[in-house]
């Protein structure tokens, strides 16, 4: 399941010398690690996006569009400072879906605890929003300015386990769900709720690097480029 928008045809491959720097618009230490893990070395520089005042001003967004916007608004933000120049910026944000409803962070421990008791036991959708923007310029050789944005919402189903109230204030009283989208993560002590998930695992760890590939490939990068770089030295 999944959401699409801003595909514009994917211009050639490029003859860059090197490999893009890549910057990623998010401080989550998961989605780093994603990169990391998917060979993609990356910069961090973190936006000052205000994601309740954004989300604020679109009310009648879906969660997954809600996700999206805050993505694009988290890369915009980046890609706009001069440290940003010749480089892709990669901005994301996730959203908990429940009953149609979107949940963000909760931030406290009272709502954490009501969010986890409403989770219980039931499914719920996971969508984060990835949006790219290429801020390198002309590419040598190729006829498409790259001063061009993607944007995409990767989705993937959750079950949770039942939780006794035991276990909800033990886990709140962690920390570990309050900065969190639907205040869980499966990557962390949360995994220990979730029963299934339906879709791509990173979308749920906040950052799909599947999602991640088809987008630079819309901007003539391959994601193994990076791989190959790294053999050579």
């Amino acid at each position: 399941m999944g959401a699409v928008t801003v595909h514009p045809a994917p211009v050639a491959h490029s003859s860059w010398p090197h490999p893009p720097t890549l910057i990623l618009a998010s401080k989550s230490p998961a989605r780093t690690r994603l990169l990391e893990e998917a060979g993609i070395p990356h910069r961090v520089l973190v936006s000052a996006v205000d994601e309740e005042a954004v989300a604020a001003k679109h009310p009648d967004a879906s969660p997954a569009e809600t996700a999206l916007l805050l993505a694009r608004a988290k890369a915009e933000a980046v890609a706009a400072l001069p440290a940003a120049a010749g480089t892709l910026v990669l901005g994301c944000d996730s959203v908990f879906e429940l009953d149609g409803q979107a949940l963000g962070k909760p931030y406290t421990p009272e709502v954490a605890r009501e969010r986890l008791a409403a989770m219980s036991g039931r499914s719920g959708i996971l969508h984060t929003g990835h949006w790219l923007v290429d801020r390198r310029g002309l590419a040598p050789q190729t006829p498409h300015p790259h001063e061009a944005a993607v944007g995409e919402v990767a989705s993937a189903g959750v079950e949770f386990t039942t939780m006794d109230p035991q276990e909800i204030a033990a886990y709140v009283a962690t920390g570990e769900p309050l900065h969190c989208a639907g205040s869980f993560t499966i990557d962390g002590l949360g995994g220990a709720f979730l029963s299934r998930v339906d879709g791509d695992p990173h979308t749920v760890v906040g950052l799909s690097i599947s999602t991640l590939r088809a987008l630079l490939a819309h901007a003539g990068v391959r994601l193994t480029d990076w791989w190959a770089a790294a053999v050579d030295h």
